[in-house]
């Protein structure tokens, strides 16, 4: 029996996928697996028996990556599975950006008992007037899952789109489409468009990616949305400039002391991710990642650990090696193997910065001295038979 834990709220869309080899159990201390949304893990003990951690979800920074790298725990995110409602709610807010509604909307409610309200609206909508978005520049920066359909949604709504990212993938590259300009500097989308979205994950590389300097670039009629992760713009910059008159607006999924309240700021409390489809989509595609590192040792979307897949074992046995990224690992488990008799019928080795993962199908069960050998080589973090 294999037991979970859910860190937090997840949606039965996916845990229902749990077979009957699975049991839920109320702590992490008894969990052989866990699945988490937003609760902090770095000062959690992480259990000796736990494999994975599957996060309902693209940001991981709630999880010690490197902690659980050390452990032989493989963490995975959800990429893409809630890209659709991030999308929507960044077109939200360009058209809140674009137009007054949000005024609008509270002139109506303070003035709902006044008799001749229509004829009063008729006079103050002009307070509330602003620009359609047709037309407008939108730079993107970052043109993963995300970024990708923001700028395409934006280029079916007539706005001229520049991309930024240096590291688009192949499957990105394919999905963009032909009209969005591709441009190479940062600068160029600050200096160039009325509204400029961020979409890249949180690292240290990459905070406070619109800088300072960035900001400084900007138009005064300038909007930049950040549906991603606060920490990517400097929001005291951003501060200052709305109140210099030197950007229009700032609009943020992020509630902080910083920005909350500040004149040309608009929040919302984290809603990017937060529809029904997503949370669905999203569980759906971490037990999905759970289920085949559980009974088939794969791994995909795995963040710490490279992906690795294999299928399912058609042999009598797969070892899944969870091991640091050194030259002659595969010798060492070769050497092994071939010394207990044991022919190796399938292997597939993948590195990823220091770590690395090797799946091995044999064609008979290794004994438990091979095992314990494997176990007890320095390099290598967890062993596992399926």
């Amino acid at each position: 029996m294999i037991k979970y834990v859910t860190l937090n709220p997840i949606s039965k869309t996916g845990t229902d996928n749990f077979s009957a080899q699975y049991e839920l159990v109320p702590e992490l201390a008894d969990a052989d697996i866990a699945l988490v949304r937003s609760a902090a893990m770095h000062e959690l003990e992480l259990p000796q028996q736990l494999l994975a951690v599957a996060r309902a979800g693209a940001g991981v920074n709630n999880i010690p990556l490197e902690k659980c790298a050390e452990q032989g725990i493989v963490v995975f995110n959800t990429p893409g599975a809630n890209a659709n409602g991030v999308k929507e709610l960044v077109l939200a807010g360009m058209l809140l950006a674009a137009r007054d509604i949000s005024g609008g909307v509270a002139w109506a409610q303070e003035n709902k008992d006044d008799p001749d309200i229509a004829k009063t609206a008729e006079k103050q909508k002009k307070a509330f007037a602003g620009t359609e978005i047709a037309g407008k520049k939108l730079g993107v920066i970052g043109l993963g899952a995300i970024g990708v359909r923001v700028a395409n949604a934006a280029s079916d709504l007539d706005m001229d789109v520049y991309g930024y990212d240096p590291y688009i993938s192949v499957r990105a590259a394919w999905s963009l489409s032909q009209r969005v300009h591709h441009v190479t500097a940062i600068e160029e989308i600050c200096r160039e468009c009325d509204y400029i979205t961020i979409h890249v994950p949180l690292m240290e590389s990459t905070k406070k990616m619109i800088s300072r300097e960035c900001i400084a670039l900007m138009k005064p009629t300038a909007v930049v949305l950040n549906y991603a992760r606060d920490l990517l713009v400097d929001e005291e910059a951003i501060v200052e400039a709305l109140a210099a008159g030197k950007l229009h607006r700032y609009m943020t999924d992020f509630a902080n002391p910083t920005t909350i309240g500040k004149p040309g700021v608009i929040t919302t409390p984290h809603l990017g991710a937060s529809t029904e489809e997503s949370e669905d989509n999203c569980a759906a595609m971490a037990v999905r990642e759970l289920r085949d590192f559980v009974e088939n040792g794969n791994i995909v979307n795995s963040v710490n650990y490279p992906d690795v897949s294999m299928g399912g074992c058609e042999t009598a046995e797969r070892i899944v090696l969870l091991h640091k990224n050194i030259a002659g690992a595969i010798s060492k488990f070769s050497t092994l193997f071939g010394d207990a008799g044991i022919n190796i019928a399938n292997m597939m080795n993948k590195g990823k910065g220091d770590y690395a993962v090797t799946l091995i199908d044999n064609d008979s069960k290794a004994p438990e001295d091979v095992i314990k050998a494997l176990s007890e080589l320095d390099f290598v973090r967890r062993v596992r038979t399926i």
